[in-house]
């Protein structure tokens, strides 16, 4: 299967990123230096976050983040390279066990769901929001145009507990929308879970989500002032 690609000359830039100690910050083509969605959303589940290292201890805890955090980056540069039609399946009996498992949990429902892709990777910004920060792809989803995410778990998620995910996908829509006039549809959030044979598949529509995605963008704009 070939993806095509559709190319908007609206998207043709990138944003300088650097990390300040109160989180990332992107600077936007007419220097504007906005926090990153990530971080503003960090305030979200940070009290259970907090939590849970107490609770596992400090060192087991930064283990099984920087796994995480190494699982979760090598499936994403998997998808890329799959969605941008340099994937063979050569390439694909060489992945580390854990990332061909993963993978190949997502790898059947981006060939069945995936039409016109319209950017990966793809630095965005909001002058609205004052948010910047980086897509993972947005393209047609069951014929919808669409923001999808791709994520990784140790274990199934809970969708009440993923809040965090949905306001992100839904900034990235606004961010797009607000760079390009497109109306996005929908947003998906596409997680490969450890041990399990399909991921799970969340898809949604980004007004559900906007105004908890207002209170955090205030609450961390409010901090930084």
């Amino acid at each position: 299967m070939i993806f095509n690609h559709v190319k908007l000359p609206e998207l043709e830039f990138d944003l300088k990123a650097v990390t300040t100690e109160s989180g990332r910050k992107y600077t936007t083509p007419n220097g504007e230096k906005y926090s990153s969605i990530t971080t503003v959303l960090s305030a979200y589940n940070k009290k259970a976050i907090m939590e849970w290292r107490k609770r596992v201890g400090e060192e087991q805890a930064n283990k099984i983040s920087s796994q995480a955090s190494r699982r979760g980056t090598s499936v994403h540069d998997v998808c890329e390279k799959f969605l941008l039609n340099e994937l063979s399946d050569m390439k694909i009996q060489m992945m580390m066990p854990n990332v061909k498992e993963m993978f190949l949990q997502l790898k059947p429902e981006l060939m069945k769901n995936i039409g016109n892709i319209y950017c990966l990777e793809q630095a965005l910004y909001s002058h609205k929001l004052k948010v910047a920060g980086r897509v993972d792809c947005i393209a047609e989803w069951k014929g919808k145009l669409s923001v999808i995410d791709f994520k990784t778990s140790g274990r199934l998620k809970d969708k009440d507990h993923i809040k965090n995910y949905f306001m992100q996908c839904s900034a990235y829509a606004i961010m797009f929308e607000e760079i390009t006039g497109l109306p996005i549809e929908q947003i998906v959030v596409a997680i490969a879970v450890n041990d399990e044979t399909v991921p799970q598949i969340f898809e949604e529509t980004k007004d559900k989500y906007i105004d908890d995605l207002l209170y955090y963008v205030k609450k961390h704009q409010d901090i930084a002032v």
